[in-house]
Order: structure tokens, then sequence, then C-alpha cells
């Protein structure tokens, strides 16, 4: 176990890391030994309709230390970093400081680099490229991104993919280009503790599998029959890791052993991905190895 840098009881926080590897514990203690707000930072956890499935804080965790940016939109809201920058940026002047966690490592490139300004997606550019990714799959946008784009973007995220792909159809500018013209960050990267979880693959995989198993056991079938009348794969909140598989298990295509394995497979896919995107992105932050047990 590493032990974690020196923080000043003001400074800001920011704690990213992969699925499952202990991020909320961490922002919790740090909270109850020296005060803060804890402010999410994962794209899905936004979503009001996911609770258990997407790992979210618990109520007794909640009760311990305030909150923010949990579970606050709609299942069927669109929601970008654009909205999670303009929701955070209040929250960063204070009274509270700030304990930034979650697993979107965009968003805390965006928080701590700055964001382009790019103009939303119309209805009929989205239905285009969803249309596109049904019949041809995410290689087909992929291919027709300028090189620059390409060499940014994780090109193993369907959604970095698509979503590059619409800011090109919509505004008739790559991606990369709206990205050389980035105004000035809401927090310096020296300002805040920068702390990324660097993880045992092996043991993080581990992890993984007991934790859908408690996700089960705390109702997360119960939840997607929840969203059952109103499942849509158009939706954002559909991109919550375990949800289209437990869907199909009450649709009765597959067993929910069958659920089980594929949305474990799933989750340590996208941990590898997270991973890999962490590694490149967050080398100057502190590498922080949680205990092992």
């Amino acid at each position: 176990m590493t032990a974690l840098p020196q923080i000043a009881p003001d400074q800001p926080v920011l704690i990213a890391g992969p699925t499952a590897s202990g991020k909320s514990a961490l922002a919790l203690q740090i909270a109850e030994e020296q005060g803060g707000v804890i402010i999410n930072a994962d794209a899905i956890q936004v979503y009001e309709n996911w609770r258990v499935l997407t790992a979210r804080p618990s109520e007794d965790d909640e009760s311990q230390a305030r909150h923010a940016l949990y579970g606050h939109v709609a299942f069927d809201a669109d929601y970008s970093v654009g909205h999670w920058l303009r929701q955070v940026a209040p929250l960063l002047q204070g009274p509270e400081r700030p304990i930034i966690t979650g697993g979107t490592g965009l968003y805390f490139t965006a928080l701590t680099q700055g964001l382009a300004e790019i103009p939303a997606t119309p209805p009929e550019i989205r239905a285009e490229a969803d249309a596109r990714v049904a019949s041809e799959g995410f290689q087909a946008l992929l291919d027709e991104l300028d090189p620059m784009t390409t060499a940014r973007i994780d090109q193993q995220n369907p959604m970095r993919v698509q979503r590059a792909w619409e800011v090109l159809h919509t505004t008739g500018r790559p991606l990369a280009e709206w990205q050389d013209n980035t105004p000035a960050p809401l927090l310096t990267p020296e300002l805040p503790a920068s702390i990324v979880f660097d993880v045992d693959r092996d043991w993080l995989n581990e992890r993984i599998g007991r934790r859908f198993d408690l996700m089960l056991e705390q109702g997360a079938l119960d939840e997607a029959r929840a969203n059952l009348a109103h499942w849509a794969v158009t939706h954002l909140s559909s991109k919550a890791i375990g949800a289209p598989e437990l869907i199909a298990h009450l649709r009765g295509e597959i067993t929910l052993a069958q659920a089980r394995e594929a949305a474990t497979i799933a989750t340590r896919q996208f941990a590898k991905r997270q991973r890999t995107w962490f590694r490149s992105k967050m080398r100057d932050w502190f590498a922080y190895k949680p205990d092992a047990s």
C-alpha cells in the first residue's frame, strides 16, 4: 500500500482510477478526516435510474459527508463533459473543499486542461450516427475521422469515436481543431492534490467479479426490471455496464448466469481501457497503490 501524499485541509483533491478500485472509499476517508464535499466525476453515475449497478455511494456514505452530482440527471437526458463542467464550477468556489472522484478521465482532463465549447449535436446527426453504428459498426465512423483526431481519442471507446464523428458532421471542423482552441481550465494542474489509482490487473479483476455478485445481492436485477419499460439503447444512461446484459436476461434472451458472465467480462474490458488511459494521460499524478487485501 502506498502512503498518500501530504494534503492540506483546504486543498482541492482529485481521485481518478478504474472501476472497482476503491476511489469512493478513499474520497470518503479524506472527507471524514479533513472535511470537504465529494463530487462525482463518473459519466454514468450522474443518472438517476442506476444506483446499484453504477456503484453510486450508498445512503450511509452520503450521510457521512456531502455528495454532489450523483443521480441528478433524468434517465433519457443527454449529458456531456460540458454539462459536468458547468455544474462543477460553482462547487469549486466553496465553502467546502472539493474532493472530485470518478473514473471518467475526460472529466479530469477538461477540468485541469480546459474544454472547447463545441456546439451541441443536432438530433438528426445523432440519429444518423446511431443508424450507422447499428448497420456498420463503430469502425465505419472511425474510418471517416481525420488523422489528428484519431490519434488523440481512445479508439476503443465507442462513445468517444461517435462523439468525434458527430462533432465533425455538426460543425464541419475536426474535434482536434476544436481542442486546439481551448479556454483556460477551471483548475490549474498544480493546484489540487491529484491521485490516480495504480492497481494490479489480477487484483482488480477479482474485485470486479465479487462486486457484480454483490450488486446482484443488493438488487441490481430489480433495478434493471424498473428500467425495462423505458429501456432504449440510444439513451446514454443505457451505457451502464451490466445494464444491457440484465435487460437481455429479463427479456428471456440469456440466463442470469450468462448475464453475470458477460457483464463481468465487459467490466474488466472497460477497466483495462481506463487503466491504459490513466497511465497515458496522468503520468504526472500521484500513483496510489491501495491495500491488496
